[in-house]
């Protein structure tokens, strides 16, 4: 249905990047209220430094940032890049997973697992632990979303092996690497959103998730110089990777 014409394409794509950029936005406020101990559901938007109320012209996704210089109106703070990037990010993955997977059901729960992915890892960028509940929720999107598979058999058991073999497996090395190392050396937050992308990705994809997530964890680690860093980021982006061109990649390896 997406590519009957240029013109629906071109409609339904601009709708998912301005949905994609108001869903980041949202996550983003979201965790770093978590982060800061403050309610999520009570209280409006403020400025990070000097708390003033945000006002409507200041909560459009992109557009308010780049028509405000990159600043608070009020007290002229200059506002994070972090900001811009989460939002353009955000539209980026929505069009991809749309142009992915057309106008269908499946589109829909992809596009919930995203946000998943996206609070995650914004939860994590903050100097938060993953929250249970986004784990949670993950589990009861894929568990939902199987009700309306057409082999539901099949697909509940390649979730499930791709949900606890890579999972399993990763926690079996980070417990022995732990004893040799004499220190942790994986937080039960990765481990946890590595078991929620093989529900979602099947053993095969969750598999170069994890080759993805290692591969640029080292790289980061590499050019930044720091022993620690957030996993979350790299094991969603490995989990993009893997949704968007995992078809492909496994069958150029076979």
């Amino acid at each position: 249905m997406l590519y009957i014409s240029p013109f629906i394409t071109v409609y339904c794509c601009v709708l998912a990047a301005l949905l994609g950029a108001c869903m980041s936005s949202f996550i983003a406020c979201m965790c770093w209220r978590i982060a800061h101990g403050e309610s999520v559901l009570r209280g409006r938007s403020h400025c990070d430094y000097c708390g003033h109320t945000l006002g409507v012209r200041d909560l459009f996704p992109i557009f308010s940032y780049i028509f405000s210089g990159g600043k608070c109106r009020y007290c002229g703070a200059k506002l994070s890049f972090g900001h811009l990037a989460g939002e353009l990010l955000g539209a980026v993955l929505f069009v991809a997973v749309l142009l992915k997977f057309d106008i269908t059901l499946t589109t829909l729960t992809m596009l919930l697992f995203i946000c998943i992915l996206l609070a995650c890892s914004f939860s994590d960028l903050n100097g938060c632990k993953i929250p249970n509940g986004f784990i949670i929720a993950g589990i009861v999107l894929r568990a939902v979303s199987l009700l309306f598979c057409e082999d539901k058999a099949a697909e509940a058991t390649d979730a499930l092996l791709g949900g606890f073999a890579i999972s399993a497996a990763v926690l079996f090395v980070s417990f022995i690497l732990g004893k040799i190392l004499r220190r942790a050396v994986l937080c039960e937050g990765g481990i946890k959103l590595l078991f929620v992308t093989g529900l979602f990705l099947g053993w095969e994809k969750n598999l170069l998730c994890l080759i993805v997530a290692c591969l640029s964890g080292v790289i980061f680690v590499l050019a930044a110089k720091k022993r620690e860093f957030p996993l979350a980021p790299f094991i969603s982006g490995g989990a993009v990777v893997a949704l968007i061109f995992g078809d492909a990649i496994i069958n150029i390896i076979k």
